[in-house]
């Protein structure tokens, strides 16, 4: 009957919400995070198989937001974890039109004003159809959470290759906060 039809298919579409936030520790993660690689800044590749016993902290940045101070703490937090098996990534974009500049340009600027030394990747897309791999395989395995609404979104790959959390834009690697979990993560 009608009635029957449309109560199992409200239940239908309550199980498939009510699963949907369990997304974070349900997904099927057929590849990890280590079989990917970005364009480095300089020309070579950032291979995150390099990286397989470490905890990877992936950023989108740009030189042009009101977030771009964040790539000193970034530095920061890179230089005191770096030899605790800490690695941080830079993925420029002009998804949010705040990076026009190129390749060079990036890189001038990231060594002029911030003396970064952290592995940065050439200019990516985060968002959409021509994103990176990396962004697609994420936004699949970690959810909406892992899609950047911003710059300076970071996605923190575990020591599994698996994507052990997102933090948005306004949380400052310098914070209580992110610094508490980048140290609960690099003890696992």
């Amino acid at each position: 009957s009608i009635k029957s039809f449309k109560m199992i298919k409200k239940i239908l579409i309550i199980t498939i919400i009510m699963f949907s936030f369990l997304s974070k520790s349900n997904a099927g993660y057929e590849k990890l995070a280590h079989e990917f690689s970005f364009k480095s800044i300089d020309g070579g590749r950032i291979n995150l198989q390099n990286y397989k016993d470490n905890v990877i902290v992936i950023v989108n940045v740009a030189s042009r937001c009101g977030f771009t101070n964040q790539y000193e703490d970034l530095q920061n937090l890179w230089s005191k974890y770096k030899d605790k098996n800490l690695v941080v990534v830079g993925v420029p974009t002009n998804n949010f039109k705040q990076e026009p500049g190129s390749n060079k340009d990036i890189k001038d600027f990231c060594e002029t004003n911030f003396n970064i030394n952290f592995p940065i990747t050439e200019k990516s897309n985060v968002l959409g159809e021509k994103s990176h791999n990396f962004y697609k395989w994420a936004k699949i395995n970690f959810g909406r959470s892992a899609i950047p609404k911003w710059n300076f979104h970071k996605i923190i790959i575990g020591r599994d290759g698996k994507i052990a959390d997102t933090f948005a834009s306004i949380t400052n690697p310098s914070s209580k906060k992110f610094i508490n979990f980048i140290e609960q993560e690099i003890k696992k």
